[in-house]
């Protein structure tokens, strides 16, 4: 399996009015790149490569609410559990700074931690979808992993975590002094 998303189209128009400029935008599952008509085609493959890190790096920083988590979270137990993976409620919180997410099946009820905003999508999702997969199959056992095979990503974003966690332990350094 792929680690990587699958490829969105990416769209050129160029402009004669527009002359150093380059914007760049998602419609739907496409990538449009405005550039300037006299750019020349190597400089076009350059600035496309830009504008898509740019987009990235933008989508990887947004944050969104608990009602766009539950969003998100029914949108993955339908892609990846056929939807069976049902929680009551999903939403962020405060008080969680040893675990990433947490997971009460009686309940029905997903809490992921404050310090994933902000991360990757790819990792949100899979901490979502790894207490989705709770709601399933209680405990870490081959089911509960055999579950989370389905998300291609997911020895990426454990990965990334893995790294997190890692950074967080490494020694602090006192800046050095300018003499």
């Amino acid at each position: 399996m792929s680690a990587d998303p699958p490829k969105r189209a990416v769209e050129v128009r160029r402009s004669a009015r527009r002359r150093r400029t380059v914007s760049a935008y998602r419609e739907g599952d496409r990538t449009v790149v405005l550039i300037p008509a006299r750019m020349s085609e190597a400089e076009e493959q350059r600035w496309v490569g830009v504008m898509l890190d740019k987009l990235a790096a933008q989508e990887s920083k947004r944050t969104f609410g608990d009602a766009e988590l539950a969003e998100r979270a029914e949108r993955l137990s339908e892609q990846y559990f056929s939807g069976r993976a049902r929680p009551r409620t999903v939403r962020w919180v405060t008080n969680q700074n040893t675990r990433w997410g947490s997971c009460t099946p009686a309940e029905g009820s997903i809490r992921l931690s404050h310090r994933i905003q902000g991360m990757p999508e790819y990792v949100v999702d899979y901490v979502l979808l790894h207490e989705l997969a709770h709601l399933l199959v209680p405990g870490h056992g081959p089911d509960f992993w055999e579950l989370l095979e389905a998300y291609p990503r997911t020895e990426r974003a454990r990965g990334y975590l893995e790294g997190v966690v890692a950074a967080e332990r490494l020694p602090k350094v006192p800046a050095a002094r300018e003499e």
